[in-house]
């Protein structure tokens, strides 16, 4: 894996940005694996400037995200879709038909999944995928269990993830218990992953990575036997490395 420590969280996203941007120039057509959250939203933000400065073109793009709660449409304010649109491709000039995210109100929760894994591969893969980490080392929504799913699948989420996911809602019972996600093997499918942290709540995890220990009790510790990490943190997060 490749470790970058810079001061700030805004250096992490320039950072982020420029090597997303660089891989895009490089490969005009590619398929990006998007994350959701406060981390990565710096990085896009940057992504939107490079964009109007026409330093990057994503019309031939095509994007998958890795998650979507279960339970919520596309249009309420705090679904992934809502986000990615608000905060990316609303901004960029990314063919909309092209950005793909589970949809949270399926009917058929197993043919969702199972039609969203073959989206992926019928695409040839993610070219690029963009990772954030929870504390409790969950990488999209595959949490900490005694098993990891390789697939895309529908999963319960853990009380620390939903803790952490409460200030986003106005209240405790509206947020969601489940999501749907993309599994471990198709992101450790990926060509080449980034992997963003900011803060002192990621530094325990962040020097979990570099444990050289493989455990399902960490999800994202799997990314140590990937080929092609970076994994970009500013100092906080990087403090026990």
């Amino acid at each position: 894996m490749e470790f970058y420590v810079y001061d700030n969280y805004d250096e992490v996203s320039k950072y982020a940005a420029k090597m997303v941007s660089d891989f895009v120039n490089e490969k005009p057509d590619c398929v990006l694996g998007l994350a959701t959250g406060e981390t990565p939203i710096g990085m896009y933000k940057k992504l939107i400037e490079y964009n109007r400065e026409k330093l990057v073109d994503f019309s031939r793009v095509k994007s998958f995200n890795l998650d979507e709660y279960r339970g919520l449409s596309g249009s309420h304010p705090q679904s992934y879709r809502y986000f990615m649109d608000k905060n990316f491709f609303n901004h960029i000039n990314i063919d909309k038909h092209n950005t793909f995210i589970p949809n949270g109100i399926c009917e058929d929760v197993k043919k969702e999944c199972s039609d969203y894994e073959d989206k992926i591969n019928e695409a040839g893969g993610v070219d690029l995928q963009i990772l954030g980490v929870g504390s409790n080392g969950h990488i999209g929504f595959n949490e900490p269990s005694l098993e990891l799913c390789v697939y895309t699948h529908l999963t319960n989420l853990t009380e620390e993830t939903m803790k952490a996911n409460s200030r986003f809602f106005k209240s405790g019972e509206e947020v969601p218990d489940k999501a749907i996600t993309v599994g471990i093997g198709q992101i450790m499918k990926a060509k080449k992953i980034i992997l963003l942290a900011s803060g002192t709540k990621k530094a325990d995890i962040i020097g979990r990575l570099f444990s050289g220990k493989v455990s399902t009790e960490n999800p994202s510790s799997i990314l140590q036997v990937h080929p092609s990490v970076a994994v970009i943190v500013d100092k906080d997060a990087g403090a026990l490395i």
